[in-house]
């Protein structure tokens, strides 16, 4: 069978019926239970709701329900999604939310049995993050016309991103109460709601300054915004909206759109931080991730630059 584009699968998933009132009361339950003890993000409260409502609409189909769902019904989803085109790692996120789902149902006593319990997560392809070499890094950061507050605005962004290492959501939604310049830092809320404190950088903290001083009163008018950055119309950036920006000066700063993202920028803060030799505590610490092992997959990218050079330089390489 051909995989379906993610327009068709939209398609699909638009076509299934409703969430049965039943299975949308105890979604709706295990979301308050999750955000009272984990405190997550609205993000991610999203990705648990729509892997949840995804799987009892199509529970609906089979005469099924998501509360009641056995192991079988569970691996017909899996089965009916992977042959719908589904990539591995959003099939590993729909058994998260899942085994989340039913862990919780286990300890209400709601169920005497936890269906996700044998149930192996899909194996994922290891890839590495994709990093702009430095000089790509300063053709794109200096292609915004910075004449424009617009423009001012988005350099200030690339700036502030590639030096903070910040993810696309950390971005946009920070509060203009996150930055200290006196102290040269900024206060990131990350996943999970956690705080960290990262160091702005002479060169984010020089365009972040003009930026405040000339573009944004500009932006702004006489209106008292929350947002650091802002739209003419006072509201913060989408997420989708600072990734077309992005694609947009990649294209003229003569880098392939298709080679980078915003969460590029990100990868390029990490792999060029170790290949200047920066430790990787200190690195984890940056971007905000509660595990190391999370962070040593940038290790990789540097053992795969190294070898580069290696491989160009060496007289028996």
């Amino acid at each position: 069978m051909t995989a379906k584009t993610p327009t068709e699968r939209r398609l699909l998933a638009n076509a299934l019926p409703p969430v049965p009132e039943a299975d949308a009361t105890a979604i709706a339950s295990f979301l308050d239970a999750v955000w009272a003890e984990n405190g997550l993000a609205q993000q991610s409260l999203d990705g648990y709701r729509r892997d949840l409502e995804g799987f009892a609409r199509w529970c609906n189909t089979s005469q099924g329900s998501l509360a009641d769902a056995d192991r079988a019904l569970l691996f017909d989803y899996l089965a009916w999604r992977t042959r719908e085109g589904y990539s591995p790692r959003s099939n590993a996120r729909l058994l998260s939310s899942l085994r989340a789902f039913y862990a919780l149902s286990v300890r209400r006593g709601r169920r005497s049995d936890d269906p996700t319990a044998l149930l192996d997560p899909p194996k994922l392809p290891r890839s590495l993050p994709k990093a702009l070499t430095e000089s790509e890094i300063d053709a794109l950061l200096s292609a915004p016309d910075v004449a424009a507050p617009l423009g001012l605005r988005d350099r200030a962004m690339l700036e502030l991103m590639y030096a903070a290492g910040l993810r696309v959501s950390e971005l946009v939604d920070l509060p203009s109460t996150a930055v200290n310049l006196r102290q040269g830092v900024l206060r990131v809320t990350g996943k999970g709601s956690k705080e960290r404190l990262v160091p702005l950088g002479e060169e984010s903290q020089h365009w972040l300054e003009k930026y405040l001083a000339e573009s944004r009163p500009v932006l702004a008018g006489k209106r008292s915004l929350v947002p650091l950055f802002i739209e003419p119309d006072g509201r913060a950036p989408s997420r989708q909206a600072f990734w077309g920006l992005v694609k947009r000066y990649a294209g003229a700063a003569g880098i392939d759109p298709t080679r980078i993202s915003p969460h590029g920028l990100r990868h390029s803060f990490a792999t060029h931080l170790l290949n200047r030799g920066a430790d990787l505590r200190a690195l984890q610490l940056l971007l905000g991730h509660s595990s190391l092992s999370t962070t040593q997959i940038y290790t990789l990218v540097a053992r795969e630059h190294l070898k580069q050079l290696h491989g160009k330089h060496h007289p028996r390489a």
